[in-house]
């Protein structure tokens, strides 16, 4: 052991010398050739240097494209759904029906069957597009439509502001003049039915 470590030191010191007279040497001419000299070192564009290139899988011509998976391109929100009525649990993106009975962080129960039972022991059904989130909170597919129909409203406001007001006036408008088209068709065979 006495005689490896240095050893060892004497061989790093002897391999770091040799390194560093690598190094300021210059290096050795190359023999002159005696044959003629090559077209690319004739032609300054042929000595241009390409860069790599890039690999690619051949086109497949003639055969059909291949599916790819057809998304809407909104995320699902994590929590269950009843569709078709099976429950459907979405977490963090990934979505599959449920085997077992969910029981919630909060302690919410909710069955395969998709009833739900919170924590204080009140149970209730879900129906079809309901949603109940990852905290417990059921959400009727109705106050959704509801909601995403108020959203959509504001969002034309904003866009077209004052749009739906001048709509609405047009409606009305169109609706007297119809009623007073009626009106007077009904004079008019009322006249000649006399």
């Amino acid at each position: 052991m006495k005689l490896l470590i240095p050893a060892l030191l004497l061989g790093g010191a002897f391999l770091v010398a040799l390194d560093s007279q690598a190094q300021t040497q210059p290096a050795a001419a190359p023999a002159p050739a005696a044959a003629a000299p090559s077209p690319a070192t004739q032609n300054p564009a042929a000595r241009r240097v390409l860069a790599p290139r890039r690999v690619v899988a051949p086109r497949r011509t003639g055969s059909a494209p291949t599916a790819r998976p057809k998304t809407s391109g909104v995320m699902a929100k994590d929590g269950l759904t009843m569709q078709n009525g099976r429950v459907i649990l979405t977490e963090l993106g990934l979505t599959a029906p449920i085997e077992q009975d969910k029981r919630l962080l909060n302690g919410t129960l909710i069955t395969t069957k998709g009833q739900v039972t919170n924590v204080e022991g009140v149970t209730s059904q879900l129906n079809e597009g309901d949603y109940v989130s990852l905290t417990g909170r059921i959400t009727s597919k109705r106050e959704m439509v509801e909601a995403d129909s108020v959203r959509k409203l504001v969002a034309y406001d904003l866009k077209h502001p004052g749009k739906r007001k001048e709509l609405e006036k047009a409606r009305e408008k169109a609706e007297k003049e119809r009623e007073k088209a009626e009106k007077e068709a009904a004079k008019a065979k009322a006249k000649a039915g006399r």
